[in-house]
């Protein structure tokens, strides 16, 4: 609901802040300024992928102030490197699927907890997985978790490798096969 709200004013006003969304909606400014940031982020990254321009063209496309968008310039670049994530991380969800440790295979939402890096969790949940889930960083790869139910835990912080956390195969993007052989040989 907020953010359609959140939407229309910023379709009637492109210059919109915090303030003025405060003012209209009585909302906090934290959400506000989330809500603000979040649809000019899409927004903007649908305006990079669509004219191949950069973020602060696709900011001053939209009628944004220069002023109002950096947060969401950084967001909406990490936005479209997801996007373009989203073809491997299928191929990973349908490998971990065939291997029987999912019961469905649709790929996993690419999340931006930190706003600049890309996160993607898949939850491991057929009968013989070898762990909770596997969380995906574009920084770092991916990494086993304990909980099925926060696997990018915290703030999404990168935890070390310990008797609960296994960092996997090399590289951030292992070709599918690569990733289940080294989750398989943690079993």
């Amino acid at each position: 609901m907020l953010p359609e709200r959140v939407a229309q004013l910023l379709d009637d006003d492109p210059a919109l802040t915090a303030a003025g969304v405060i003012e209209q909606l009585g909302v906090h400014r934290n959400t506000a300024q989330a809500a603000l940031t979040a649809l000019r982020a899409q927004r903007m990254a649908d305006v990079l992928e669509q004219q191949g321009v950069d973020a602060a063209q696709a900011a001053a496309a939209l009628g944004y102030p220069a002023g109002l968008t950096r947060r969401a310039s950084i967001r909406a670049e990490a936005i479209v490197r997801g996007r373009r994530a989203r073809p491997y991380l299928a191929d990973v969800a349908r490998a971990l699927h065939a291997r029987g440790w999912t019961t469905t295979d649709p790929p996993p939402t690419v999340e931006h907890p930190q706003g600049d890096e890309c996160f993607a969790a898949l939850v491991l949940d057929g009968p013989d997985a070898p762990a909770a889930a596997l969380v995906w960083s574009e920084r770092h790869g991916w990494r086993t978790s304990t909980s099925r139910r926060h696997p990018l835990g915290r703030g999404a912080a990168w935890p070390p490798p310990g008797p609960n956390v296994r960092h996997l195969a090399a590289g951030t993007t292992p070709g599918p096969a690569d990733l289940v052989k080294a989750l398989d040989s943690t079993s």
